[in-house]
């Protein structure tokens, strides 16, 4: 019987980055229920790398992933994965209520932001209508590459030797005599340990474990490609509406891609838009953005999953000491990989950290937290 030392379940950015850190130190499979790694989630991302998103205890996890991202090391990629975009948070004339509370969440973590007027904005968006005329500007905001960030990971990890299976939903999970053994339908997989990176399904994968049951709540985000007149230009930046109800950045071709920012709770599976949250993203874009609206190019929807108090979950479960969480990290999941996956390397092997996670409080991610 072979044994690999770790099993890791799911091959989407939370798998492959996790798998690409430890695979020089350990044997390890990677099993995947669908025919290809990270369709869900991974690869439906809306591609923008921001430090204040996820909020200021996800921010040191994105801040530490920069240089990572920015100048990866040779072997790992010759290209960068992050071009600079610059981001407004943005806020109508009645909510001068938002602006100061946004900029003192971050006033401790050297994040670069800056209040901008309605002549700011509209040098930088030039459609902005009336009515919006405050924001908060980042310029250190990028587009991230996600689809060659997650193939530079899967590539990695398979050039250190890991297995990737495929078509290897878990359906049953066993613990006998300290060692795993995980059925997929096929021939069990057998390892010493288990890594958690099921993403919406990972409460179903610690249930099947015996694991603490962390209700790990997989949302629908809808997305939404549009061709407008004018066009997008590739200079404007993103457009983040300080109140949560949209976002939206140019894309190749002149077009723009929007979200009405939704997140419906909905069971793990295969997610497509609703209707309804298409036009109301589109209905949110035209209150801001004086275009015509051409064509609606493609809608699509992915999952985002959230922990109860929607912070990544890092850490050995306390139930199950052979049994590793590495999920719930929401929308944040690529923008904070390398960072994640180093801080997570060093939790899993009890080993020093990475000097780029040094200073990250590794206990707010922990899972011994959700103990009643």
């Amino acid at each position: 019987m072979s044994v690999f030392d770790v099993a890791i379940i799911g091959a989407g950015i939370a798998g492959a980055s996790i798998a690409s850190e430890i695979a020089d130190r350990c044997s390890v499979i990677i099993l995947e229920a669908e025919d290809q790694p990270g369709y869900h989630a991974t690869g439906r991302s809306a591609a923008f790398w921001t430090e204040s998103y996820g909020g200021p205890r996800v921010q040191p996890l994105t801040t530490a992933s920069y240089d990572f991202l920015k100048n990866p090391l040779p072997a790992f990629s010759e290209t960068s994965f992050l071009v600079s975009r610059g981001a407004v948070n943005i806020a109508r004339s009645d909510e001068t209520h938002l602006i100061n509370p946004f900029i003192a969440e971050f006033a401790e973590s050297g994040v670069a932001m800056i209040p901008w007027n309605r002549d700011e904005i509209k040098n930088a968006f030039p459609p902005l209508k009336s009515g919006w005329d405050q924001a908060v500007y980042e310029p250190d905001c990028c587009d991230i590459d996600v689809g060659g960030l997650h193939m530079a990971y899967l590539r990695d990890a398979k050039r250190k030797g890991v297995t990737l299976s495929c078509n290897s939903r878990v359906e049953k999970i066993e613990h006998i005599e300290g060692t795993w053994t995980i059925h997929t339908g096929s021939s069990p997989v057998h390892a010493r340990k288990i890594i958690n990176a099921a993403g919406a399904w990972a409460t179903q994968v610690a249930t099947l474990a015996n694991a603490l049951p962390i209700d790990i709540q997989p949302m629908r985000r809808t997305m939404v490609q549009l061709r407008t007149n004018p066009p997008s230009t590739a200079d404007m930046p993103l457009v983040v509406a300080l109140d949560g109800s949209f976002y939206f950045k140019p894309e190749a071709g002149g077009n723009f891609w929007l979200s009405p920012h939704d997140e419906t709770p909905v069971p793990a599976g295969d997610v497509a838009p609703e209707e309804w949250d298409v036009a109301l993203a589109i209905d949110r874009f035209q209150s801001i953005a004086d275009v015509a609206i051409e064509v609606v190019n493609r809608k699509w929807a992915g999952l985002r999953s959230f922990s109860p108090d929607r912070l990544p979950v890092y850490g050995y479960d306390p139930q199950q000491p052979d049994f590793f969480w590495f999920a719930g990290q929401g929308g944040f999941g690529i923008q904070t990989a390398p960072a994640a996956a180093k801080l997570a390397k060093s939790l899993f092997l009890n080993m020093d950290r990475d000097a780029s996670v040094q200073s990250i409080d590794a206990t707010l991610y922990d899972p011994a937290r959700f103990m009643s």
